[in-house]
């Protein structure tokens, strides 16, 4: 395939991606608004859901083609993007208040997922059954979230909830949400396969355009749904939503996706060059993961230490993603 042509599809494949994933949040905003959910948790579920089905998808493809470190390189990738990029970019610009105890849970349960997918990575690979563990921590997950939605809702005013219910635009709204999951469908199939020829005429790992290109791709309904809140005045579903994103990545898409492989998802070792020696490594155990879990640990300590997640912090953050990328530009670039 022609390389121009393969790169062209990338971009038409993120293209769709970004517009299915708008008509899909916009969809899940609207019905949990009208539910009179508060945005916190309206971002750290039915978003968060929402935006995370681009990596599902990839991901589930990815393993179903054998693309395993397309398949882990872009859930891994994604979190380091939504926390270091996405929700840095939209602290810089604009200090987020948070609730210290929402996002004390929702961003204690993702530190302990990443630490659970850590140890479960020690052998490099995520066998069907360490898949069975990711989904049975998803389940508490979600039982946490209905727990808290009857709390809430207990505690919020009728009056509160959205009186736009009219048939003409609900009808809108589920033709919206079928037509964004569709598109979604498509362009992560695009996205796995232009990908992985890009990955082969660079001539550099797959896990490396999945941690970056791919992974920034499928994170991109986050950050229109992070830029959309912030510009609303509404930044806790981006907060919401980010935290959210990130367990659902680790639990959801992973559990999903090793279900799908014959083995479960096997991750490769990488040739890492370092001064003159040459070291082969399992990259997302000694280099991803840690990465991951260094900016979750930031993020969450930080914004607990000084109740927001103020510029100071969100710099922080996005000086670290930088960093990242500059050590996987000079490792395989």
């Amino acid at each position: 395939m022609n390389i121009i042509i393969v790169f062209f599809m990338f971009i038409v494949s993120l293209v769709i991606i970004i517009k299915g994933g708008d008509w899909f949040v916009e969809s899940a905003v609207w019905v949990a608004k009208a539910t009179g959910i508060p945005n916190v948790l309206i971002g750290a579920t039915i978003v968060s859901v929402a935006t995370t089905l681009p990596e599902l998808l990839v991901s589930s493809i990815a393993t179903y083609n054998e693309y395993y470190d397309i398949a882990i390189g872009n859930v891994i990738g994604s979190t380091i993007c939504n926390i270091g990029l996405i929700l840095g970019l939209v602290a810089v610009l604009a200090p987020i208040k948070i609730e210290r105890k929402g996002f004390f849970i929702k961003g204690s349960f993702m530190l302990f997922s990443a630490a659970v997918l850590l140890f479960l990575l020690k052998d490099t690979i995520i066998t069907r059954k360490e898949g069975s563990v990711l989904l049975i921590l998803l389940a508490i997950y979600i039982v946490f979230n209905i727990i808290e939605l009857k709390i809430e809702s207990k505690n919020q005013s009728v009056t509160n909830r959205s009186t736009i219910t009219k048939k003409n635009e609900a009808f809108k709204i589920i033709i919206k949400f079928v037509a964004g999951a569709i598109l979604i469908v498509i362009g992560a199939k695009i996205l796995v396969e232009s990908g992985s020829e890009i990955a082969r005429f660079l001539k550099i790992p797959e896990q490396v355009i999945s941690l970056t290109l791919i992974a920034i791709g499928t994170s991109l309904p986050e950050l229109i749904t992070a830029i959309s809140s912030m510009l609303k005045g509404e930044q806790g579903i981006s907060v919401g939503n980010i935290l959210g994103a990130n367990i659902l990545n680790m639990l959801m898409v992973l559990g999903v996706s090793s279900k799908i492989g014959s083995k479960g998802i096997v991750t490769s070792y990488q040739n890492i060059m370092l001064g003159t020696k040459i070291y082969n490594i399992p990259q997302t155990l000694y280099l991803d993961m840690p990465m991951s879990l260094l900016v979750m640990l930031v993020l969450v300590a930080g914004g607990l230490f000084s109740k927001k997640i103020g510029r100071a912090l969100g710099l922080s953050l996005v000086v670290s993603y930088i960093m990242y990328l500059t050590v996987l530009a000079k490792l395989f670039m």
